[in-house]
């Protein structure tokens, strides 16, 4: 089936509702849905040079999603030990399982508590350190690490060579379905504890450090560029390319908050990166 008449099918039975279910040639124009996710040749959001911020959101591949879990019905997935016992216990939808991995794909699953949804896309040489999970639609593309405790959402697009610091998140959007997940571009540091939700796209090269949270309604200080970044109602957040954002504060000039002291969160810009940024993250490519 091609994309053009997959797409065809899947919105034919996304707008059938619940009568969907049970159908099996909805499920079937599904499963081919996540195996084109999970190839990657299929993607819920990809580059794109004609949109403003170089991403086009593939919503009927989100719709497609959905589809899944109303046509999955609720099973019973028992992890097995060599000797023939159950270890693990899991009730999930039967139409999203837990992906399995073979030493020939190049993708390194360290043993801990990991897992990885159906549907979501791993390139070679993604190396996965636990416990750390990526959700459905997810892309993930080569030598990109995901450190322990680290969260890749539904819909996510992770590129090249990034690495997700120890319990890092990255949020997902599969509702509404023509808004924009978060996008991780290639070479991006994202450092432990930081959270990056609603959208917002981090550029090449940027370096986010420990603690960063970034949400659409969250104002970024670039200081070299004596700017102020925001989203707008057409574009999501995004960070600049190469960019080294810290977390840090603003003062509350508006009482009471201003006669008790007190200040609020705030990610600033404090440079862009340079060869000493890049020396201190070669420390990368000996990890892996």
């Amino acid at each position: 089936m091609s994309a053009d008449t997959l797409q065809q099918s899947i919105e034919h039975f996304f707008a059938a509702g619940p009568a969907a279910a049970g159908d099996k040639d909805a499920l079937a124009a599904f499963h081919q849905l996540r195996d084109a996710l999970e190839a990657g040749t299929l993607r819920s959001a990809e580059p794109h040079s004609a949109y403003a911020t170089g991403w086009r959101v593939n919503a009927w591949v989100k719709r497609g999603i959905l589809l899944g879990f109303r046509l999955g019905e609720l099973e019973e997935m028992n992890g097995k030990h060599p000797d023939g016992g159950s270890i693990l216990s899991f009730v999930d939808k039967a139409t999203y399982p837990a992906r399995r991995f073979t030493a020939a794909q190049g993708i390194r699953i360290v043993p801990g508590g990991s897992s990885v949804r159906s549907g979501a896309h791993l390139a070679k040489g993604v190396v996965m350190m636990p416990p750390a999970y990526v959700n459905v639609g997810a892309f993930v593309d080569e030598g990109t690490m995901i450190d322990s405790h680290a969260l890749v959402g539904s819909c996510a697009q992770i590129g090249k060579r990034v690495h997700l610091s120890a319990a890092a998140q990255i949020g997902g959007v599969l509702e509404p379905v023509n808004a924009s997940p978060v996008i991780i571009e290639d070479d991006v540091l994202v450092g432990g504890n930081t959270g990056v939700y609603e959208g917002t796209i981090v550029r090449s090269r940027a370096v986010l450090a420990a603690g960063v949270i970034l949400t659409r309604g969250t104002p970024v200080y670039d200081l070299p560029n004596n700017t102020i970044l925001k989203a707008t109602q057409e574009t999501p957040l995004i960070i600049p390319s190469g960019a080294v954002v810290v977390a840090g504060s603003r003062a509350i000039t508006t009482s009471p908050g201003k006669d008790l002291g007190l200040s609020v969160y705030t990610p600033i810009i404090v440079k862009y990166r340079d060869e000493k940024t890049d020396l201190s993250t070669t420390l990368e490519d000996l990890l892996r």
